[in-house]
């Protein structure tokens, strides 16, 4: 089994990677793989590259991770929340969770919503 990645897009704050990494768990953003600017799915297909579980704020990503399960393609899991529903400390709380409970393989293919 292996340890969950996230991949944070550049849509979540940097700081919520930071905190996780505090936290022991492996996180990297969008801006420290050069990828600014990017599509939505070249993002998807980035993580999925990396076998990391993506974390957004931007809700498009989930109509892209659900084509591609309709596609039959796979990714390593796309977890979204919307950016005024959750402070900085909670979203790092709950995503050291989900880095804690689960394996990367849990989360592969699936759409969670923090």
């Amino acid at each position: 089994m292996t340890p969950v990645r996230i991949y944070l897009d550049e849509n979540v704050p940097s700081a919520v990677a930071a905190g996780l990494r505090r936290r022991r768990v492996d996180a990297f953003t969008a801006a420290e793989a050069g990828n600014l600017g990017v599509s939505d799915e070249e993002q998807l297909h980035y993580a999925a590259r990396e076998r990391a579980v993506l974390f957004t704020h931007d809700a498009d990503l989930i109509r892209v991770a659900w084509d591609w399960t309709q596609k039959g393609k796979e990714h390593w899991g796309v977890i979204y929340v919307h950016p005024e529903k959750l402070s900085l400390g909670e979203c790092i709380r709950r995503l050291k969770e989900y880095a804690t409970t689960f394996q990367a393989e849990d989360l592969k293919n699936r759409v969670e919503f923090l």
